[in-house]
């Protein structure tokens, strides 16, 4: 049987300026796909390749798949779509299979939409990806789609959704077939080496509002250490990667572990091969502040924080559990371990003004990264802060949600505003830097470093790339107000998945309803007892009617002495 798997030609101006990103996901489905004994695997690589429909069509004719499939993130859905749209003209009996973090979520959506997908993978990958395989490899598709989990697919006239599956436990049992990609084209421009993404973790035990990470993976899980630095070490000699991201959400999170994670780099040799760097939190970096020369030493030279916003306000709203000044002095941190920092600040909700972007760019500007970035605030659908947002959304056009494309319009601003005040942001940053830091400040690998950061951002100013301004009219002698950024406003949310949305929202009103009515009930109780024993009567309250007085659930004792918290159960 042949597999075929594409990653879809999407570009958006944002983080590809800054290289060729290897989708590692195609890597870790084929290997767990490999160890279960398929081995006609191919991968086209649309997006690296910047291949059209035309040329997607051409690759697929000559190699006839059985199952064809992709992955999407919120704005390459549309261009994921028509991917297996087109894998169903050029091979009508082949399988159409989507995942990602997207249509995990907005299955129904996804569904409606692109009726020619057989079937949608929630959720991680892995698993279900060799399930659903090997029923098409034994024949039984599409009869044994109800009993995979983890799947979506259309039913006669119905969308269904078999039961979630669980998150794969066994994370040190899939080894990843990297040699599935073309190594030669991911290249990461501030340093022209190639790059590489491996996973050391998966999940993020924090809420943030404005994200979907920790609702798609669910639970926190960390690698075998020694086989996560195998990886690398395979990725330097067998690859020729010269650096490396890890796509953890936090890395740091562990302290044990990380420590040991650098420990193991060390002992091998491999920082004078290879540097790297991580997204992590301000507080991770406060509380390991003895420790950054050591993180250095083990060639972790580039740390983006989620510093998000330049008001507590903000930093509230999005559920960060950060401070303004934990921000500042954690930059400060970073800089004396020289180590890279790079600032992130969410903008663009409806409080937004030119006076609070200006906030932004003195606050950056006092930190003193080496790096910023300015990133629109993105909707996306399936976040909590969406739900409490709904009603301002006006653009449903997905295409657009990839941080650079104002989606949302501030009370205050236009779209149009706001995209100038970003880039006038980001023209006086990087300006400066470039006058009065990059070339004077510190020597060698330092000074080539923040060069090579420049070289991309100029690179992709010069080639119109940055922040997708080539497909607008920015250049235009419009009014900054009436650029327009070409959304589709024919775009909506589907019935189906509006129908699944406001049933979610009666669930957890009605378990609201049901808590605030078991409360009033204990509180009566309560009441009631006080009023027997004001009038001489006795008795206590018993424990449950105490709790419920209270307003709040009492912890639990398991038969292990632990105690738990009593919770509702999770939506």
């Amino acid at each position: 049987m042949r597999i075929v798997f594409i990653h879809p030609n999407y570009h958006s101006g944002g983080a590809e300026i800054a290289g060729n990103w290897p989708p590692a996901w195609v890597a870790y489905l084929t290997g767990a796909l490999k160890a279960a004994g398929f081995d006609d695997i191919h991968f086209i690589d649309a997006m690296t390749n910047h291949f059209d429909d035309d040329a997607l069509r051409t690759q697929l004719s000559e190699l006839q798949p059985d199952v064809v499939g992709t992955t999407a993130i919120t704005p390459s859905i549309y261009v994921a779509e028509q991917t297996l749209k087109i894998a169903r003209e050029v091979a009508p009996d082949c399988v159409t299979v989507l995942g990602g973090v997207h249509a995990t979520f907005m299955f129904r959506q996804v569904l409606t939409e692109a009726p020619w997908i057989d079937t949608i993978v929630r959720g991680e990958g892995e698993e279900i990806v060799v399930n659903l395989m090997q029923a098409i490899a034994e024949g039984r598709w599409p009869e044994d789609r109800h009993s995979i989990h983890g799947l979506a697919f259309i039913d006669g006239d119905e969308i269904k959704a078999t039961q979630a599956a669980s998150t794969v436990k066994d994370l040190d049992g899939i080894t990843p077939d990297w040699s599935i990609l073309e190594w030669d084209k991911y290249i990461y421009v501030p340093l022209n080496r190639r790059v590489a993404i491996p996973n050391m973790a998966r999940g993020c035990p924090f809420t943030c509002s404005f994200c979907s990470q920790w609702k798609f993976w669910r639970d926190y899980r960390v690698r075998d250490l020694i086989k996560v630095v195998d990886e690398i070490e395979d990725l330097v000699n067998n690859h020729g990667v010269g650096f490396f991201i890890l796509a953890d959400e936090e890395p740091t999170i562990n302290r044990k572990k990380f420590i040991q994670f650098c420990e193991e780099l060390i002992a091998r040799g491999l920082p004078e091969r290879i540097q790297w760097g991580i997204n992590t939190r301000v507080t991770d970096i406060m509380r390991d502040k003895e420790l950054l020369p050591f993180y250095r030493k083990a060639g972790l030279v580039h740390v983006s924080l989620g510093t998000e916003a330049a008001a507590q306000l903000k930093l509230d709203q999005f559920n960060k559990e950060t401070t303004v000044e934990q921000n500042k002095e954690a930059i400060r941190l970073l800089r004396e371990a020289d180590i890279f920092t790079e600032a992130q600040f969410i903008v663009g909700l409806d409080n937004e003004t030119a006076e609070t972007l200006e906030e932004t760019f003195q606050m950056a500007w006092d930190w003193q990264p080496d790096l910023a970035n300015w990133a629109m605030y993105t909707p996306w659908p399936f976040t909590p802060l969406f739900q409490e947002l709904r009603d301002q959304v006006e653009v449903f056009d997905y295409s657009k949600y990839n941080f650079v494309t104002p989606i949302m319009k501030p009370k205050a601003m236009s779209r149009g505003g706001l995209l100038e005040g970003v880039l006038k942001n980001y023209r006086r940053f990087y300006m400066r830097k470039a006058l009065f830091h990059y070339p004077w400040r510190g020597t060698g690998y330092r000074r080539k470093y923040l060069l090579g950061c420049l070289k991309a951002f100029l690179k992709a100013g010069v080639q119109r790339q940055f922040y997708d301004l080539g497909k607008t009219d920015y250049f235009s002698m419009k009014s900054r107000d009436d650029l327009d950024f070409g959304f589709d406003m024919t775009r909506t949310i589907a019935d189906a998945q509006l129908a699944d949305w406001e049933d979610h929202a009666d669930k957890k009103r009605k378990a609201a309803e049901r808590r605030e009515a078991l409360r009033a009930q204990g509180k009566a109780r309560a009441a009631e007892r006080s009023a027997i024993k004001a009038c001489g009567g006795g008795g206590q309250l018993t424990d449950d009617e105490a709790e419920l007085a209270a307003g709040s659930p009492r912890p639990f004792r398991m038969p292990n002495g632990a105690t738990v918290e009593r919770r509702e159960p999770a939506e």
